[in-house]
């Protein structure tokens, strides 16, 4: 069911089309930039938001950027952008300089949305044409659509989301994305169709779920599924995210909260000492299981996601 924006409110419900699909509002909005810079490289996003709902995800901050709330709303209304497939193409030929691009950082783009508005093919089709190597990051079965798609396309690979194996702490972090079984399945069939698949430990989150047993379960779960690489990336809590985050956690671990306070007392990142030693960690029991650091054609980004603030639209 479409609607037209509303005359009040937030910019983008003065500038967008909203399509209602049951619990879920697009808001369809057009694409100013497709592409954009994201550490030594480039991302895009075909959408902004995310339902699967997890309670760390970075990009929250630019939902509140755009007058939606970085809360509940991030969850239940997506910014689509229908025609990025279209504008990608011109920028590939007029500004792209053959770096690495990331695609879904702003919100997994093979989420319910895409089911309706079918974007990725257009943006695989694009990269493909312009043998641009690229990373596409999902939690998503969906991305099983385009397997062959992406197995066609020189340079190109998955990284799915794999933070933690613990399915309670899975259902409140997670509570809108597969369980970590499932995508670990995901990674197997990924790879049996010609898929190079790494996968993102990302967030390993403190207290919660670093303990020593915990980052091994993972890890060998992961190398058991027949992932290329596994990379750590330690919960970033950016404006936005911070603030959802800590009400859930909170609720849900009180006794954490302070401890929270004290690592994160400088800004974004946890304290330098505890990153550098949860990714040792972790590298070290990769490298057990024989696993790499990194997938094969490029490391991941450094804005996994939120390094750098993404462009509003």
């Amino acid at each position: 069911m479409l609607e037209e924006p509303p005359r009040g409110g937030p910019r983008i419900e003065r500038t967008a089309v909203r399509r209602v699909l049951g619990d879920l509002t697009c808001y369809e909005a057009p694409v100013r930039s497709a592409l954009e810079r994201s550490g030594g490289g480039w991302s895009l996003s075909p959408y902004r938001g995310c339902e699967l709902g997890c309670r760390y995800c970075a990009a929250r901050g630019a939902h509140r950027r755009l007058g939606l709330d970085a809360g509940v709303g991030f969850d239940s209304a997506v910014v689509v952008r229908p025609d990025i497939g279209r504008r990608l193409r011109v920028e590939l030929a007029s500004r792209w300089d053959g770096e690495h691009v990331s695609v879904g950082l702003g919100g997994d783009c093979y989420q319910r949305a895409e089911e309706v508005y079918r974007l990725m093919p257009q943006v695989v089709a694009a990269l493909r044409e312009a043998g641009a190597p690229f990373t596409v990051f999902t939690k998503s079965p969906l991305v099983l659509r385009d397997a062959e798609l992406l197995a066609g396309a020189p340079g190109a690979g998955v990284v799915v989301s794999i933070a933690f194996v613990d399915e309670q702490v899975r259902r409140w972090a997670e509570p809108g994305a597969p369980s970590a079984q499932k995508r670990l399945e995901l990674v197997a069939e990924l790879g049996e169709r010609g898929v190079a698949c790494g996968v993102a430990m990302a967030p390993v989150l403190p207290l919660v779920t670093d303990s020593a047993d915990q980052l091994a379960a993972t890890v060998r779960r992961v190398a058991g599924a027949g992932a290329v690489s596994v990379e750590p990336r330690v919960l970033r809590l950016p404006r936005g995210a911070r603030e959802w985050y800590l009400a859930w956690l909170g609720e849900r671990h009180p006794r954490l909260v302070e401890r929270y306070g004290e690592l994160y007392a400088q800004g974004a990142d946890a304290e330098e000492g505890y990153v550098r030693a949860v990714t040792a960690q972790v590298l070290q029991l990769a490298a057990r299981y024989g696993l790499g650091a990194e997938r094969p054609e490029q490391p991941l980004p450094l804005a996994l996601p939120g390094h750098r603030q993404l462009p509003l639209l």
